[in-house]
């Protein structure tokens, strides 16, 4: 299964070349601003896609998934909107969650702590590819301001499920892959497409994923 990865296009997506691949999986952030006639815009790019199976997960600018979530299901098409919850294709398994610190008092934000760990405690213990919006922390989360901004409960929780493949955005300064214990991690941010998606296969059963693309950090 050869998974194509990206995060943080925020509307800049026709500027996105995007390579043939199983599975386009979005990681967050479609919008800007984030309401509904922006979703659209996203997801009717995201469905014109060849990629035979196409997987969202909600981030922060992406307030219509989270204020008006009957109407945004409308325009899925053939996108999949994993919001804690789970899908499973050929044989490989996927769990999808929004959440991350509060940031900026954007969509999906909570508190450091039990409310966070709540949400992370859905995860499956068994799962092939996680996919969240915010990085665990110490891991694809460093900003040049504020330093790391990932979550400690999410790392934990990880540590637990210990799955193959984690891919998330969120930080846009810091994209790239990591092998953290038995877990591929990748920080999939396109930074408004300054970066490229990202190329990962993957095969039931497999020891570890294969990293095809890890393109350059954007800044």
């Amino acid at each position: 299964m050869r998974i194509v990865a990206v995060a943080d296009t925020h509307l800049y997506h026709a500027e996105l070349r995007v390579p043939q691949g199983d599975v386009f999986i979005h990681a967050g952030d479609l919008c800007r601003s984030g309401e509904l006639r922006e979703l659209v815009r996203a997801l009717d790019w995201m469905n014109e896609l060849p990629h035979r199976h196409k997987l969202v997960v909600a981030g922060n600018h992406d307030w219509a998934f989270q204020r008006e979530p009957e109407r945004a299901r409308q325009y899925l098409g053939r996108v999949q909107w994993l919001h804690d919850s789970a899908l499973s294709i050929d044989g490989i398994s996927f769990w999808g969650s929004p959440w991350q610190p509060e940031f900026g008092a954007w969509a999906f934000n909570l508190p450091r702590g039990a409310a966070l760990a709540d949400k992370w405690s859905l995860i499956p213990d068994a799962v092939d590819v996680l996919v969240t919006h915010s990085p665990p922390v110490g891991i694809g989360d460093n900003t040049k301001t504020n330093g790391r901004q990932g979550c400690e409960d999410l790392l934990a929780r990880i540590e637990q499920v210990r799955p193959r493949l984690h891919l998330f955005g969120h930080i846009h300064e810091d994209g790239g892959a990591w092998r953290v214990g038995e877990t591929t991690h990748a920080n999939v941010t396109t930074w408004e497409c300054e970066r490229a998606p990202t190329v990962i296969d993957l095969e039931p059963g497999a020891a570890a994923p294969v990293l095809i693309d890890v393109p350059a950090r954007s800044r």
